[in-house]
Parts: structure tokens; sequence; C-alpha cells
């Protein structure tokens, strides 16, 4: 029995390995028949399609903006300085740093008895002078009379003369009595010579006496003139800067005390370039009255003023480049001089531009635009200007086209594209998010035509919606497709790993 059972122990594992060893080879025939009937050529490649974000191109006339940095002052401005030496006696309340004054206020006092005496010594100089002149008028009348008298009487004398002389002619008088009438007529005649001499000196005497109180006069003014500088004050309404007196402080003539500044007729002085300033010149080659925004940023409570372009630098200065403008501020409400500001200037007109992003743009000047068969083209423009975030462009063939908002080194010319939002209007907002939208065009393709998909758990796909739906920095429409693409069954690989990337896991 021993020997039975052993046998039949042999015989059943000789017929497992014989089974087995059957079963491998067939197994390893089978791998080798489908080895040689499979098809190794391999599988066609497809095509991505990537989703772009578009912004029709509309030409329009817009009015540049140039910007530059430029500094406030003043139009208006008055070096306060003491016109004589002396002790200040009185000061203003309102003479202090940043202090506003009125027109003719009296701002300083200078101690006034020295001039005050000068004013009276030369007063009474004065009145000396205009008595004197009045005593030479009266003795100027006197001589007057005087030389009158004197005529009279040499004409009496010379009709004596003349009469003995008719006597003696008529043999009725003597030679004698002629000679006396004679000596008589030429004494009167000196008499007349002398008084019209001492009228000469009369009048002579009226002249020095005019002259005497003019100088009396202008000593007096001069005098009243030194008396008035003692009391400084404003010429015209202001504030005042660069304080540094006290009561009691020796002044020395002519030092600077203060400066008064008048704030309402403020200025704003700016540099810009030589090409820039050309744009600003009309057809007579004159600087055009551009409107200007003046802004001052004051930790989120800006300052904000317009104004109009007055003029320009006659030079460029030497060391410097470009060309200094200044420009009249209208309402420079809450400005000082010395303010570091931010000028924007309104430039002409240009016709027939389109305002795009600027990441429209490429390096080889030229915009992708959307053609046949959802193609990209490239489109060479002109670029015009560039206005902070924003580009005016010119071409002739760009009216009317969907062109691409945010280019990237994957989109160019040739490649299928899907648009986000067709006929979407180009505006500043639409560049917010760029870094992560571009990351999703990156990763986001046509409905089964990705290159791998894959089969989301509910608790995996609940935390990539909760990440999409918290950015803030991604627009509203591309949130709405990455969301739907989030819902559907099967997810492109690519997109869930771009997500989870920026998650962190």
């Amino acid at each position: 029995m021993r020997f039975l059972r052993r046998g039949l122990g042999g015989l059943f594992l000789l017929a497992v390995t014989l089974g087995l060893l059957a079963f491998a080879v067939d197994r390893v025939r089978d791998a080798v028949v489908t080895s040689l009937n499979a098809d190794t050529s391999p599988p066609p490649a497809r095509e991505r399609v990537f989703a772009v974000d578009l912004v029709t191109a509309d030409p329009q006339t817009v009015s540049p903006l140039l910007h530059a940095y430029g500094q406030v002052q003043s139009r208006r401005t008055l070096e306060i300085r003491a016109p004589v030496n002396g002790r200040v006696l009185y000061l203003s309340p309102d003479f202090v740093e940043g202090g506003a004054v009125e027109s003719e206020q009296l701002l300083v006092q200078i101690d006034l008895t020295d001039a005050q005496s000068v004013l009276d010594r030369t007063r009474t100089e004065r009145r000396d002078a205009e008595a004197e002149v009045r005593d030479a008028e009266r003795s100027l009348e006197l001589a007057h009379d005087e030389v009158a008298a004197a005529r009279e009487q040499a004409d009496l004398r010379v009709r004596a003369f003349d009469r003995q002389t008719d006597l003696v002619t008529r043999q009725v008088g003597t030679a004698t009595a002629q000679e006396e009438a004679e000596l008589a007529a030429a004494s009167a005649r000196q008499a007349l010579l002398a008084r019209r001499q001492a009228e000469a000196q009369a009048e002579a005497r009226v002249d020095q006496a005019a002259t005497q109180l003019a100088r009396a006069q202008i000593a007096e003014a001069e005098a009243q003139r030194v008396l008035d500088d003692t009391s400084v004050r404003a010429d015209f309404g202001g504030t005042l800067s660069g304080v540094n007196l006290v009561e009691g402080r020796l002044l020395s003539a002519n030092e600077k005390i203060a400066d008064l500044i008048d704030p309402n007729t403020l200025e704003v002085a700016f540099r810009i370039s030589t090409g820039q300033y050309a744009r600003l010149l009309d057809s007579n080659n004159m600087l055009i009255r551009a409107p200007v925004t003046v802004s001052l940023d004051a930790a989120g409570n800006g300052l904000i003023a317009r104004g109009q372009i007055n003029r320009a630098s006659a030079a460029a200065g030497e060391g410097q480049s470009g060309r200094l403008i200044f420009a009249d501020l209208t309402d420079p409400r809450g400005f000082k001089p010395g303010d570091f500001v931010s000028v924007a200037v309104e430039e002409p007109p240009v016709d027939n531009v389109v305002r795009l992003p600027s990441s429209a743009l490429g390096i080889d000047g030229a915009v992708l635009a959307m053609g046949t068969d959802d193609r990209l083209e490239a489109l060479p423009v002109t670029l015009v200007r560039r206005q902070g975030d924003d580009i005016l462009v010119r071409s002739p063939d760009l009216a009317g086209r969907q062109v691409v908002r945010i280019r990237t080194p994957l989109l160019g010319a040739g490649i299928k594209a899907r648009p986000l939002r067709p006929g979407a209007d180009a505006g500043p907002a639409a560049t917010a998010g760029a870094g992560e939208a571009e990351a999703m065009q990156k990763a986001s393709f046509e409905p089964g035509e990705a290159d791998e998909t894959l089969a989301l758990t509910d608790d995996r796909r609940a935390k990539l919606v909760q990440f999409v739906e918290a950015s803030t920095r991604m627009p509203a429409e591309m949130k709405a497709t990455v969301l739907a693409q989030l819902n559907q069954t099967q997810v492109p690989m690519q997109l869930v790993q771009r997500i989870e990337s920026r998650m962190g896991g």
C-alpha cells in the first residue's frame, strides 16, 4: 500500500509538471505570434490647440499722453531784506515759517529813533530854506522898485539937461547951468546902473534860495524814506518761508530775513526729450498751449491740479539735454513750491491708431491675429506711442481683426488657437493676472484633443475647484473656462499638474 501511494503521488506530480510546461510553451508561442503580427508604426501625432484671449482692433483718434516728472515753483517770489540797519523792536505774529500775510501788512519794525532825528533836522533845514526863498523874493521886489525909481530920476535929469541945452541954444541960459544939468543926468544914469546891479544880485539870491530849498526837500525826502524803511511791509499777499529773525536782534543793511511766496501763482517746470518737444510744436514752430495734469502722490490721498503749457526755456542748459517746459497751474490747491510731481501732457490727436495691450506686440514688431481655419497670422504694425501698459499701433490690415491680447513664446504664426472671448473689447483689466492666464493657456486644449486625460476623485476635484475659485489673479472668463474643464469626467492632465504645482501639492 505504501508503495502504491507513493507511485500515484509521483504520477500526479509528473502530470502537473507536464501540464504547466505545456501551458508555458503555449503562452510563449502566443506572445511570439502577437509580437510578429503587431503594427510597429508610431501613433499619429495630435495637434495642440491653444486657448487665446482676443481683442478687436478698432482704429480711432487718440490724444496720447506724454508723461514726465517736474517740480512746482512760484512765479512770484520776493526776498525780504532789511533796508536799513538797526535793532528789531517789533515782529508781526504772522512773521513765522509758513505764516500767511496780506498786502501792506507790517511785518518788522526796526528802531526808528535815529531816522526820526535825521528827519526832524532836515525838516528844520527845509523851513530855513523856505524862509530864505521868501526873503530873497521880497528883496527882489524891492530891487525892482528901486530900479524903477532910479530910471524915473534918470529920465528927469535927462530932460533937465535937454532943457538947459535948448536954453543955451537960444542964448537964454548959461553954460554953467548946462554942465551942472549934464553932470546930474550922468549921476542919475550911474545910480540906475547901480540899482540894476542890485536887482541882478537879488535875482541870483532868489535862484540860490530855490536851490537850497530843493536840496533841503531832497534831504527831507531821503530822511523820510529811511524812516519808512524802518517798517518792513509785505508787497503782496502770500506765505513766508525761511524766517530767521527774533525781536531784539541787530540787523545789518540788506540782510535777508525771509522769503515771501505767492501760493496762488504756481507753475510746474519739467524736462522732456527733444523728440517729445518736437511733437508739441505747431506748423509755425511755436510751442502749443497743451493742457497738462499734475499729480502728487500723498500716501493714497493724491493731489491733482490742471494747467496749461506757458513757455519753454530759452536754452537747453549747461550739461543738460532735452527741453525745459513751464506750465501754469490753474487751481494749485494743496501744492507747495518744491513739490516733486508727475506731469501728464495731452499731445495733439493722432488719427487711425489702434490701442492694444503692450503684451500683444512681439519683438519682431508684429501682432498675432486670428485668421482662417482658426489659425494665427502675424501682422506687421508700426508702433506710434507707448501709453503705460498699452500701445498705439497703426497698420492698414489691422482694422476689425481679432488680435491676441497676451502673446506668449508658445504662440506664433500658423498655430491653431481657440478664442476665449471673441469680440471682447480691450481694456486695462484684461492684463490683470496675465501670468496666471498665460499658464492656463498653455495647459488648456480643445476637448478630445488633449495629449492625456485622467479621471479625478471627488476629493481631488474639490480641492482644485476651491483653489481656482479663490484665485484673485485669474480673469473671470479664464476662471470660468478652467472650472468647466475641471467639472468634466476626463480632465487634461497638464491642466491638473499646472494647478497642483501652484497649490504646492
